[in-house]
């Protein structure tokens, strides 16, 4: 079945700002005392609110954050966005061509609505975007809760089931399974890259792709070939062993 409404993540779905954000945090608690790699802040952050974040820091490692910690780390990330963030190859003709045809799509993200609506600026996103944002301070649970995508889906006027998220996390994974969404993973973002995809089973998306280059065109092979219809791409693990290969947050 096509889906009548298209949810996208925003972060390393639309725009390639997982790493900026995973690199700054890693430098950002370093002095602390507090020393975690990228392969953990994947594991355990990738896709959850900047507040479940931090209660998440403190309790682990025992660390009282200083009182402008989040001002800091979000002044110093946002000048980093500005010098090198990057938006998702092929995501803006995507965009472009969803609207000039009429689909049905929106963004749901965790992230603060400041910092989604300065991260698609810089992207260069925001006029194709506005209008469609859904961050997580609209609802009381964040990902990997389902709250935020039902929210938007009853916001654009679509039943759950008829919907299809778009998303790189596991946790947003969880989230649109929750809803009771069809989810396709994406992972062609650079914090994705050479990775190991272990997918344990209450994650497992029905598809995954590495580009967006022709989008639109397995959105309209769903309808043909339903939902189990699969294209090649990097296989991932699932609860230990290798997937076959298929298709193709107040974040941090």
């Amino acid at each position: 079945m096509e889906p009548k409404l298209i949810i996208f993540d925003c972060d390393g779905v639309l725009i390639d700002s997982e790493i900026i954000s995973a690199k700054m945090l890693v430098a950002e608690l370093a002095p602390l005392g507090v020393h975690i790699d990228l392969d953990y802040i994947g594991a355990h952050f990738l896709g959850r609110s900047y507040p479940v974040v931090m209660q998440q820091i403190r309790q682990e490692f025992g660390v009282t954050l200083p009182v402008d910690f989040e001002d800091r780390y979000r002044e110093r990330l946002l000048a980093a966005f500005e010098r090198g963030l990057k938006v998702i190859p092929h995501v803006t003709a995507v965009l472009e061509t969803l609207t000039a045809t009429g689909r049905n799509w929106c963004v749901a993200t965790s992230s603060s609505p400041k910092r989604a609506e300065l991260s698609l600026r810089i992207a260069g996103l925001d006029h194709l975007v506005a209008g469609r944002l859904y961050t997580s301070s609209l609802v009381a649970r964040g990902k990997p809760a389902p709250d935020l995508f039902l929210h938007a889906a009853a916001a654009r006027g679509v039943a759950p089931e008829a919907c299809l998220v778009i998303e790189d996390s596991l946790n947003g994974v969880r989230a649109g399974r929750a809803a009771g969404m069809r989810v396709w993973r994406f992972i062609g973002g650079s914090h994705l890259a050479d990775k190991q995809l272990h997918e344990p089973d209450d994650a497992l998306p029905e598809r995954r792709f590495a580009s967006f280059d022709d989008f639109t065109q397995r959105i309209g092979a769903t309808a043909e070939g339903g939902a189990g219809a699969t294209a090649e791409t990097t296989g991932a693990t699932t609860g230990g062993t290798t997937a076959a290969p298929c298709c193709g947050k107040e974040e941090l």
